[in-house]
């Protein structure tokens, strides 16, 4: 028997394949090429990603100097932040935005398997009229919809007017300002959603409604036993991007209400109660540990909706 040196200039192993010759074939070496073309990614990841989380979760367990500076004071900040109504006063909003959002995925859904009925035309135009939404710039937008939603002259309360309905200041009411933000939010992300469902619509085959229309089904049915769970990886999928997102509301918010609204304080979200503590009031510690606890509402809510998804997938 060969040893693993009989070779000149070639390395074998006793647990190496064999080539067609019966010949065991070395084991190949790749050496620092794996780590020279992960390097640039896996360092961008640790400087951009992983060291602002250590650095941010660091920030939250100290005090900031009114100088300058900081101490540390250990959990302090978020003893402190537990015990605010300011905390659950932004979380409810922001979970508000985020419900009024999540409803644009089935009516994006319904919108995108309209526009891929056969012999439908100018299907093209109707998919970029509904995506302008969400590649306009956020600033532009507000500005539109503060016109809309003036409590004086706007159009929604010229409708409402219409019909008889007096409609408030939408902008500037507690309660109400954040249902129209939410609003402009589901506006804005429908286009995004109708493409992707779109995209996930072109991988049916088209067999399967045939089939389905030959055993008389009518096409709600088809949609139902068909469309919908056929693209459940395309729903879940906007549904995790969309939670993400909707947790991230400020500039939408800020753009609308502005930082001298009376309702502000009612209508915040949690980026914006970070916003607020870190650059307005220049608590350094203390918006850090807010925004750990947007960190880990967000990682939280992901990993639930992963485990949701898969008993799902598992049947129960």
């Amino acid at each position: 028997m060969a040893s693993p040196t009989s070779a000149p200039g070639r390395w074998r192993a006793a647990g190496a394949p064999a080539d067609e010759g019966g010949r065991r074939r070395p084991l190949r070496r790749d050496g620092a090429w794996p780590l020279l073309f992960a390097g640039p990614l896996v360092t961008g990841i640790a400087v951009f990603y992983l060291w602002p989380v250590v650095q941010t979760a660091w920030f939250s367990l100290t005090t900031s100097e009114v100088f300058g500076g900081s101490t540390f004071s250990g959990l302090d900040n978020y003893r402190e932040l537990f015990a605010d109504p300011l905390l659950y006063r932004s979380l409810a909003n922001t979970l508000v935005y985020t419900g009024v959002v999540l409803l644009g995925i089935p009516i994006a859904l319904y919108l995108a398997s309209l526009l891929n009925l056969p012999g439908l035309r100018f299907a093209s135009f109707y998919r970029v009229l509904y995506f302008l939404p969400y590649v306009a710039m956020p600033t532009a937008v507000a500005m539109v919809w503060r016109v809309i939603y003036n409590g004086d002259f706007g159009l929604v309360n010229h409708v409402l007017g219409l019909v008889g309905i007096e409609g408030p200041y939408w902008i500037s009411t507690p309660g109400a300002a954040i249902l129209a933000v939410s609003v402009v939010g589901l506006w804005s992300s429908l286009g995004f959603s109708m493409i992707v469902v779109a995209a996930g619509l072109k991988n049916i085959p088209p067999e399967y409604y045939e089939a389905a229309e030959l055993d008389g089904a009518s096409r709600f049915r088809q949609f139902r036993s068909i469309t919908v769970p056929l693209l459940a990886p395309t729903i879940f999928f906007l549904l995790v991007v969309t939670v993400i997102a909707s947790f991230q509301l400020f500039d939408l918010l800020y753009a609308i209400l502005g930082n001298a609204n009376p309702a502000l304080s009612q209508s915040m979200s949690l980026v914006y109660f970070f916003y607020q503590e870190g650059f307005v009031s220049n608590d350094k510690g203390y918006a850090a540990a807010i925004a750990m606890v947007i960190f880990a509402i967000i990682g939280l809510t992901t990993a639930l909706q992963f485990r949701l998804q898969r008993r799902w997938a598992q049947g129960g």
